[in-house]
Protein backbone atom coordinates (compact mmCIF):
# COMPACT_ATOMS: atom_id res chain seq x y z
CA UNK A 1 0.00 0.00 0.00
CA UNK A 2 1.67 3.11 -1.06
CA UNK A 3 1.37 6.07 1.12
CA UNK A 4 0.98 9.94 -0.44
CA UNK A 5 0.54 12.89 1.33
CA UNK A 6 -0.20 11.25 4.97
CA UNK A 7 -3.50 8.92 2.63
CA UNK A 8 -3.34 5.40 2.43
CA UNK A 9 -3.66 4.43 -1.56
CA UNK A 10 -5.43 1.32 -2.36
CA UNK A 11 -3.09 -1.16 -4.14
CA UNK A 12 -5.95 -3.01 -6.17
CA UNK A 13 -7.04 -0.01 -8.24
CA UNK A 14 -6.09 1.94 -11.21
CA UNK A 15 -2.98 5.32 -10.55
CA UNK A 16 -6.10 7.91 -11.75
CA UNK A 17 -8.45 6.08 -9.61
CA UNK A 18 -6.17 5.80 -6.54
CA UNK A 19 -5.05 9.72 -6.18
CA UNK A 20 -8.69 11.05 -5.90
CA UNK A 21 -8.63 9.31 -2.57
CA UNK A 22 -6.75 11.88 -1.58
CA UNK A 23 -8.59 15.21 -0.15
CA UNK A 24 -8.21 17.85 -2.91
CA UNK A 25 -7.45 15.53 -5.85
CA UNK A 26 -10.04 14.87 -8.59
CA UNK A 27 -9.46 12.64 -11.72
CA UNK A 28 -8.34 16.04 -14.27
CA UNK A 29 -5.36 16.72 -11.43
CA UNK A 30 -5.14 12.68 -11.10
CA UNK A 31 -4.61 12.43 -14.96
CA UNK A 32 -2.18 15.44 -14.72
CA UNK A 33 -0.14 14.25 -11.77
CA UNK A 34 0.44 10.89 -13.24
CA UNK A 35 1.63 13.09 -16.32
CA UNK A 36 4.29 15.06 -14.86
CA UNK A 37 5.53 11.68 -12.93
CA UNK A 38 5.19 10.13 -16.32
CA UNK A 39 3.63 7.30 -14.65
CA UNK A 40 1.15 5.53 -17.11
CA UNK A 41 -2.51 6.12 -15.96
CA UNK A 42 -4.13 2.17 -16.12
CA UNK A 43 -0.79 1.12 -14.52
CA UNK A 44 -2.14 -0.43 -10.65
CA UNK A 45 -0.73 0.83 -7.43
CA UNK A 46 1.09 -2.16 -6.71
CA UNK A 47 2.93 -2.18 -10.12
CA UNK A 48 4.45 1.11 -9.34
CA UNK A 49 8.39 0.76 -7.97
CA UNK A 50 10.03 2.94 -5.89
CA UNK A 51 11.06 5.85 -8.19
CA UNK A 52 7.85 6.02 -9.76
CA UNK A 53 6.29 6.26 -6.07
CA UNK A 54 8.68 9.50 -5.53
CA UNK A 55 7.90 11.25 -8.79
CA UNK A 56 4.09 11.45 -7.86
CA UNK A 57 5.07 12.40 -4.42
CA UNK A 58 6.74 15.49 -6.21
CA UNK A 59 4.35 16.21 -8.21
CA UNK A 60 1.68 16.26 -5.88
CA UNK A 61 3.67 18.21 -3.39
CA UNK A 62 2.68 21.56 -5.85
CA UNK A 63 -0.72 21.14 -5.08
CA UNK A 64 -2.32 21.96 -1.91
CA UNK A 65 -4.26 19.21 -0.70
CA UNK A 66 -5.62 17.40 2.24
CA UNK A 67 -5.19 19.25 5.58
CA UNK A 68 -4.03 22.37 4.38
CA UNK A 69 -6.69 22.95 1.61
CA UNK A 70 -9.30 21.76 4.56
CA UNK A 71 -8.17 24.67 7.08
CA UNK A 72 -8.53 27.15 4.06
CA UNK A 73 -11.59 26.14 3.29
CA UNK A 74 -12.57 26.05 6.80
CA UNK A 75 -10.87 29.90 7.01
CA UNK A 76 -12.68 31.17 4.10
CA UNK A 77 -16.11 29.82 5.85
CA UNK A 78 -15.22 31.91 8.81
CA UNK A 79 -14.41 35.16 7.08
CA UNK A 80 -17.83 35.05 5.55
CA UNK A 81 -19.27 34.43 8.64
CA UNK A 82 -17.09 37.41 10.56
CA UNK A 83 -18.16 39.75 8.02
CA UNK A 84 -21.83 38.54 8.19
CA UNK A 85 -22.22 38.63 4.29
CA UNK A 86 -25.58 36.17 2.89
CA UNK A 87 -23.39 33.54 2.63
CA UNK A 88 -22.17 33.61 6.28
CA UNK A 89 -25.64 33.91 7.94
CA UNK A 90 -26.72 31.18 6.44
CA UNK A 91 -23.50 28.94 7.10
CA UNK A 92 -24.49 30.26 11.05
CA UNK A 93 -27.95 29.16 10.61
CA UNK A 94 -27.24 25.86 9.21
CA UNK A 95 -29.33 26.03 5.49
CA UNK A 96 -28.35 25.97 2.52
CA UNK A 97 -26.58 28.99 1.17
CA UNK A 98 -27.06 28.58 -3.12
CA UNK A 99 -30.36 29.90 -3.40
CA UNK A 100 -32.61 26.29 -2.90
CA UNK A 101 -36.13 26.27 -1.65
CA UNK A 102 -36.19 24.84 2.04
CA UNK A 103 -39.92 25.07 2.53
CA UNK A 104 -40.13 21.44 1.04
CA UNK A 105 -36.24 20.02 0.86
CA UNK A 106 -33.09 20.69 2.48
CA UNK A 107 -33.26 18.03 4.91
CA UNK A 108 -29.45 17.15 4.96
CA UNK A 109 -28.88 20.79 5.81
CA UNK A 110 -31.57 21.39 8.54
CA UNK A 111 -31.09 18.52 10.50
CA UNK A 112 -34.18 15.39 11.02
CA UNK A 113 -37.75 17.18 11.53
CA UNK A 114 -38.98 19.05 14.41
CA UNK A 115 -42.73 18.37 15.03
CA UNK A 116 -44.72 21.12 16.45
CA UNK A 117 -47.77 20.21 17.93
CA UNK A 118 -51.20 21.85 16.74
CA UNK A 119 -53.03 24.12 19.49
CA UNK A 120 -55.59 22.73 21.59
CA UNK A 121 -58.89 24.25 21.28
CA UNK A 122 -60.42 26.17 23.70
CA UNK A 123 -63.49 24.46 25.02
CA UNK A 124 -66.61 26.58 26.46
Amino acid sequence: MARIAGVDIPKNKRGIIALTYIFGIGRSRSKEILEKAQVSEDKKVQDWNDDEISAIREAVSYFKIEGELRSEIQLNIKRLMDIGCYRGIRHRSGLPLRGQRTKNNSRTRKGKRKTVANKKKATK
